[in-house]
């Protein structure tokens, strides 16, 4: 197979043009999403309030609901199309609206900070605090993907998709949080890195509107594409510079962190008279603090490993050694303490449960033993009515005595059950009539003394007439 016919394989595979718009549906898309007025100006209000909460709750989800309805990425992008087709008049009115959506967000978010009670700057807020580098790559790559989707015939949600990706709303967020509590780092890392979003999203469409060769309004004279190429070059230059600066730093801490990490597990760890109980690097101050304890180093092995920081690519750091005492500690004895320690502790907290499991088996099986006690009431009842027929009154009724003084009236357990007899009779009962009945009322409800059972005998008056009897209830007998 040739050459060529892999070459046309090749760009049929990644050609762009068999589903891009024609030019003027291409010039509509980008001309209707530079004005911001009516319904995308308050869209884009909402948005940076919810973005706001988002950062202050610090919840993803909610920050990327805010980026999918912001209408932002609008003027940015036809900003980048009117200097690719040559527009001036575009390019004004996409700035004008573009610095209309910035100072209305800033005044938005900062309202909501000033009023909310939550302060703290969580991690998704800080992280737009330190643009880098990279930042200026997602931005740039973002706005390619934006423009290619912006003139496709099929809109597709390439567009929501760049929005997050590029993540335009929290930095204006950010910085709105930074005017409402006065910290202006954070007020101006989260501006610039909306700067870098804005000026590499509009190069971006800027370079694939001149590859897709879109048609321009007017041929610029060769003095006017001089400059405005100057002024590209130079706000791109400005743009990227402090991003360069910024990753530099960053890859540099990197690498000094990791670095020193190394170093201490090679060098300082791997002396067994010694136990390191924290470490740190700090790189502004280029010093790696370590505390150590066991045997003290001497100032002669604290020379030797000042000199070793230089084969870990760490000439120009300081160590810094916290020695907190003299005697190294027998790890065996300090691994034994813990694990005795722990011991001890789960058994404690298994004798409390244990003892806990006890009381609530106790419990139930009071609860058992008293369901058990049902007395005959029914039963009994029907006995003292027949033995005392002309009785004008019979109430017979169940309850519990505790056993010990100290239980809960509310919860019976270690009680035993109580007969209550109520009688009205016409003629009373003598002592030892009271006696034989309470007996034979112990003995026919199961009870173990006597005692356990309490009988009220009344003599009716003269006048009384006869009462009627109360039966137990089913509530009684259960």
């Amino acid at each position: 197979m040739s050459l060529d016919i892999w070459r046309q394989r090749f760009h049929a595979r990644f050609d762009l043009q068999p589903d891009q718009a024609d030019a003027s549906e291409i010039d509509e898309t980008f001309r209707c999403g530079a004005e911001f007025r009516g319904t995308t100006l308050w869209v884009l209000i909402l948005a940076i309030l919810i973005a706001s909460i988002g950062l202050n709750v610090n919840s993803t989800a909610v920050i990327i609901g805010a980026m999918l309805i912001s209408p932002l990425m609008g003027p940015i992008m036809a900003l980048g199309y009117g200097a690719g087709i040559n527009d001036s008049a575009l390019m004004r009115s996409s700035m004008f609206n573009l610095g209309l959506a910035t100072l209305l967000s800033l005044l938005a978010s900062t309202a909501y900070f000033l009023i909310t009670p939550l302060s703290q700057a969580h991690s998704e807020l800080l992280a737009r605090t330190t643009p880098s580098i990279w930042d200026v790559l997602i931005a740039f790559f973002g706005g390619l993907a934006g423009a290619i989707g912006a003139t496709r015939r099929i809109k597709s949600n390439l567009i929501p998709g760049v929005a997050i990706a590029t993540a335009l709303m929290p930095p204006l967020c950010t910085a709105g949080y930074g005017l409402a509590v006065g910290n202006w780092q954070y007020f101006g890392g989260a501006l610039y890195l909306f700067a870098i979003n804005c000026v590499f999203i509009a190069i971006a469409t800027l370079v694939m509107v001149r590859m897709m060769q879109l048609p321009s309004i007017r041929l610029l004279e060769d003095r006017s594409r001089i400059k405005r190429r100057t002024v590209i070059g130079v706000v791109v230059v400005m743009t990227l510079g402090p991003s360069v600066y910024l990753a530099t730093n960053l890859v540099q801490k990197e690498w000094f962190d990791r670095n020193s990490a190394r170093f201490v597990t090679e060098v300082i760890r791997a002396n067994p008279n010694v136990l390191v109980l924290s470490q740190a690097a700090d790189y502004p101050s280029r010093q790696i603090q370590v505390t150590l304890a066991g045997e003290r180093v001497s100032d002669a092995a604290m020379d030797a490993m000042q000199l070793r920081l230089a084969d870990y690519a760490l000439g120009n750091a300081k160590l810094v050694l916290a020695q907190s005492g003299q005697v190294m500690p027998d790890i065996n004895a300090v691994k034994a303490d813990i694990l005795r320690d722990f011991v001890q502790s789960n058994q404690t907290e298994i004798g409390v449960r244990e003892a806990r499991i006890a009381t609530l088996q106790k419990e139930l099986a009071d609860l058992r033993k008293v369901a058990q006690m049902q007395l005959p009431l029914h039963d009994i009842y029907r006995e003292i009515a027949v033995q005392f027929p002309a009785a004008l009154h019979i109430a017979v009724t169940s309850g519990y005595r505790a056993a010990d003084l100290s239980v809960s009236a509310e919860f019976p357990g270690g009680a035993r059950p109580l007969l209550l007899v109520q009688l009205q009779l016409a003629e009373p009962l003598n002592a030892a009539e009271k006696q034989r009945l309470r007996l034979g009322l112990a003995v026919r409800a199961g009870l173990k003394s006597v005692d356990d059972v309490q009988l009220e005998v009344r003599a009716a008056a003269a006048t009384s007439s006869k009462a009627k009897s109360i039966k137990p209830s089913k509530k009684d007998q259960s």
